[in-house]
């Protein structure tokens, strides 16, 4: 009796190795952000669905939109809310920071499951330098107001910044923050460092391909096969933009002191639509590089600097947004339309019908003006993983349980 209870034991271990194995969880480090800046979009519990039918485990709003937070309720899906710029000033007042969290935060806690506050979006990118003087003190008067209700240990305080806030970022290993806001950056570090929060940024290689088409390589941009580039002072090798954007705001905290804070991606992603002037805004381009980023994320990778420490990333944006302002690019980053349709096919979805992609022969180092479009990746309405590499790996992990099973029974006659 004891040996065949040892044996059932065993097999229960195989077999939840084999349901881990067999491609069943969740990409725990990607996230989407939800914004709402157009007059045509579902309504909050039709979101859910949508994000619930994409297997995605965590989204990003712009507000704290009490329709949201009440309808992600029990959900399990983890939500970062955003305080908006024009608060900064009035919430540096403990009393109203308290009062915020009170209203806006603690109703909705633990129903709805809120991971992360947002203090502002891009707040170094503008002129505005009262603007700036107010973050960190409004990012501390949160912070004290989540202690006091004993939410602290639940939420983290961060402030999304652009790449703007970098002087240099090429080579990584050269990265350094602009001397201009080195003081208020220091003082953001110190918080980030004592709560253990994480550095955001808002990371996207679309931008300084649209800048410079001549001297970017697109394949580089868009995580294609290509020849990358070697740090000269690490020796690390990068074979995409986005991975060396990070690292270069690594080594930029680091020359301040504070090289152990955690970075994560909390907006990237890619434009299907642009202006004539926005090289390179094109459904097949953003099909490819989200889909070529959501690989990297099912593998779990970091950054050559950190390759052991998966990288979390926020992918811009679930929606088309037709109220945003600015170029045409502004309102084209969303995966869909906002009557649900595709905007192109990431692959997101495991219910999609797939095929097998096909690779680049002759990876590009170079990219002209003219080469708007990649053309060494696939169609762009393939999803991750087609269903025959899905069913093959299944059939491969069963005839290993299988094994096993025969094995362990053996053992006991």
């Amino acid at each position: 009796m004891e040996v065949c209870l040892t044996t059932l034991l065993t097999i229960q271990c195989v077999l939840g190795i084999f349901l881990s194995l067999s491609g069943c969880g969740f990409v725990n480090s990607l996230g989407i952000n939800y914004g709402q800046v157009g007059n045509n979009l579902p309504p909050p519990d039709k979101v859910l669905v949508l994000l619930e039918s994409l297997r995605v485990t965590k989204t990003r709003i712009y507000d704290t939109n009490p329709d949201i937070l009440t309808a992600f309720a029990n959900s399990g899906v983890e939500l970062i809310v955003t305080v908006e710029n024009d608060m900064l000033g009035t919430l540096m007042d403990q009393q109203q920071a308290l009062q915020w969290v009170n209203s806006r935060i603690k109703p909705y806690i633990p129903a709805t499951k809120i991971t992360g506050i947002a203090v502002g979006n891009e707040v170094f990118t503008g002129d505005d330098m009262t603007l700036v003087n107010n973050l960190v003190p409004a990012m501390v008067s949160i912070q004290r107001a989540l202690t006091q209700l004993g939410l602290q240990q639940y939420i983290q305080v961060s402030t999304p910044s652009s790449l703007a806030v970098l002087a240099n970022s090429y080579p990584p290993s050269e990265g350094s923050f602009k001397p201009e806001i080195t003081t208020i950056m220091t003082q953001l570090l110190q918080f980030l460092s004592a709560t253990r929060s994480p550095f955001w940024i808002n990371a996207y290689p679309y931008f300084a391909y649209k800048d410079g088409p001549d001297k970017i390589s697109l394949d580089y941009a868009l995580f294609n096969p290509n020849s990358g580039m070697d740090d000269p002072h690490t020796n690390l090798h990068y074979d995409n933009m986005l991975y060396a954007q990070v690292d270069a705001v690594i080594f930029a905290m680091a020359r301040l002191g504070y090289g152990g804070i955690e970075v994560r991606v909390s907006e990237t992603g890619w434009p299907s639509k642009g202006d004539s002037n926005e090289v390179g805004a094109t459904p097949q381009n953003a099909a490819i590089y989200n889909r070529n980023l959501l690989k990297r994320q099912l593998s779990g990778e970091g950054t050559p600097l950190r390759p052991k420490m998966r990288l979390e990333i926020y992918l811009f944006a679930l929606f088309n947004e037709d109220m945003k302002p600015g170029p045409t690019s502004e309102r084209n980053y969303g995966l869909y339309q906002p009557d649900g349709s595709m905007a192109y096919n990431v692959g997101l979805s495991t219910l999609s019908t797939s095929t097998t992609p096909s690779t680049s022969k002759t990876p590009s180092t170079s990219a002209s003006t003219s080469a708007s479009t990649s053309t060494s990746s696939s169609s762009p309405f393939i999803s991750i993983t087609s269903t025959a590499t899905k069913i093959e790996r299944l059939g491969h992990h069963q005839r290993l349980v299988c094994w096993m099973f025969v094995f362990l029974l053996a053992m006991t006659m």
